[in-house]
């Protein structure tokens, strides 16, 4: 039957002088007759029918496996055009069917040289075409030896895809997408977290996707914000050879990166990240700072065992602030500024005001780093007491403060006590009065200031005070507290001084008798 009706299309062709009666003997000899004048009469409306559904976008009607099925359909949707409708390559495996031609139909794959070799009609180029167009170069070619062939091509297996990733992304380059490992065509956003993820510069409203099209180069835009701002994604499904740019941002916006950092992107930040820190820092220089982990001072090689945040977090600027010792106690948190290089190694400066984080809470002010940036710290001319004792006690200042408790004290010499600590506290620290010879009443507090010179004020102790500037001020890191010796430890001090020279000798001869 297959073979009479290849035949009968190929005898009732014009192009072949024979009449309709030799065509009748021969099927009739082959008891063919009835059913070969009977699909005639009904072929033209059948394939006109036939030739609509075939032509359906959305639903092709081919005889095919499930997985072609699945993988055509994955070409269509709601952005599906001429321009972004998948163009076949060598690599391919496609699907032919050619109606009522069982024995040409099959799977066939596409050459290194972008043809597939049917038979009959030989060689045919594909590459470059879409489906349809496929389907209409097919079916001219079985023309010649066919009556109007019905001709459907279908997608059985795609080629690995080739995307090229450029732009503000943590690991810019070519990758490859295998679909034995996932069935389905990437969007932009599944090849950009392939890449590690945007950069805080990541300008996520106008990524744009190259794609050359038979000889014609088109850019889309897609704007991933919607997903933030809507709950949806316009996204395009790549296609081999596309490349996907992330655009650096023309402002940055502190309040977009923390949303997008809370809403899951963590910026593909897995690894530790190197960056530098100068200015009103305790221990200036160049630090190694792990995600949720510990950060390591890269000139000296010393860990910071802290924990300085859990998870895979990524480092923020707080963390890099403990890692350096802490900031010191001029430094001026409202005017930090971030140095970061763009993607094409330009400079951007990035001002960041943590007064803000400790007045408001406002997160975003603790910005989330980057591999390579510099942190620079500067002075500020004076900062009020109030504001200083709220940046001791920020995480991102000292854990603990030095201060010198020196003369008659039990243990004099450095003590290590928490920031804004008083003034009678730190006596404690050191021991307290020495009993016997302290001056209980007032002692001495001698402290350096940032501009070089020194300070020096009496204040009267009672241990029973709340903290307060005038008689328990809380100290800062290097103050230096005297206690002096009271009156008669000074004058017992006097006279043993006097008598010394004469009681030397006599006592050196008590010691040979004793």
């Amino acid at each position: 039957m297959k073979l009479n009706t290849f035949f009968y299309q190929l005898l009732i062709r014009s192009g072949y002088r024979v009449s309709a009666i030799a065509v009748s003997i021969f099927l009739a000899t082959q008891g063919m007759v009835a059913p070969v004048v009977a699909q005639q009469q009904g072929s033209q409306s059948q394939q006109r029918d036939l030739t609509e559904r075939l032509r359906q976008p959305a639903e092709p009607q081919q005889a095919s496996p499930s997985q072609q099925a699945d993988m055509t359909e994955l070409l269509s949707g709601p952005t599906e055009t001429s321009e972004t409708a998948y163009t076949l390559g060598p690599g391919d495996r496609i699907n032919l069917n050619i109606f009522q031609v069982e024995e040409y139909s099959g799977e066939y794959p596409i050459l290194v040289d972008g043809t597939i070799s049917l038979p009959l009609v030989g060689k045919v180029r594909v590459s470059d075409l879409t489906l349809k167009e496929a389907e209409q170069t097919v079916s001219e070619k079985y023309s010649l030896y066919l009556k109007r062939p019905i001709v459907t091509v279908g997608l059985v297996s795609p080629r690995p895809m080739n995307v090229t990733i450029a732009g503000e992304v943590n690991n810019p380059g070519a990758y490859k997408t295998n679909f034995a490992e996932n069935p389905q065509f990437p969007t932009a956003i599944d090849m950009i977290r392939q890449a590690g993820g945007i950069t805080t510069l990541a300008d996520i409203r106008n990524i744009q996707i190259t794609r050359k099209f038979q000889g014609r180069e088109q850019v889309y835009n897609v704007n991933a914000w919607t997903l933030f701002e809507q709950g949806r994604l316009a996204d395009l499904r790549l296609r081999d050879g596309d490349t996907v740019f992330i655009p650096t941002v023309k402002e940055i916006n502190l309040a977009e990166i923390e949303r997008l950092a809370s809403a899951g992107e963590t910026f593909g930040i897995t690894e530790p990240i190197e960056v530098a820190m100068v200015g009103e820092i305790y221990r200036p220089g160049t630090y190694k700072i792990a995600p949720g982990g510990t950060a390591n001072n890269a000139a000296q090689g010393q860990q910071n065992q802290q924990n300085i945040q859990g998870g895979n977090l990524p480092p923020r600027l707080s963390d890099a602030l403990r890692s350096a010792g802490g900031i010191k106690p001029l430094a001026n948190i409202r005017k930090i500024e971030i140095q970061r290089q763009t993607w094409d190694g330009q400079a951007r400066t990035i001002n960041v005001d943590l007064w803000e984080l400790l007045q408001s809470g406002k997160k975003n002010q603790d910005l989330i780093l980057q591999e390579g940036d510099t942190i620079v710290i500067p002075q500020a001319d004076k900062i009020a007491e109030e504001d200083a004792q709220q940046i001791a006690a920020a995480s991102f200042s000292p854990n603990t403060i030095r201060v010198n408790v020196v003369g008659e004290v039990k243990t004099p010499g450095p003590v290590e006590v928490p920031p804004n600590t008083p003034l009678n506290q730190a006596i404690l620290a050191a021991g307290g009065f020495d009993q016997s010879r302290a001056s209980k009443g007032s002692v001495e507090l001698v402290r350096l200031n940032p501009n070089g010179t020194v300070s020096k004020r009496e204040i009267d102790v009672d241990f029973a005070e709340n903290p307060s500037e005038e008689n328990n001020p809380t100290l800062h890191n290097n103050d230096v507290v005297v206690v002096g010796r009271s009156g008669t430890a000074v004058l017992g001090d006097a006279v043993g001084a006097v008598l010394s020279p004469f009681l030397g000798p006599f006592g050196f001869i008590r010691s040979i008798f004793r």
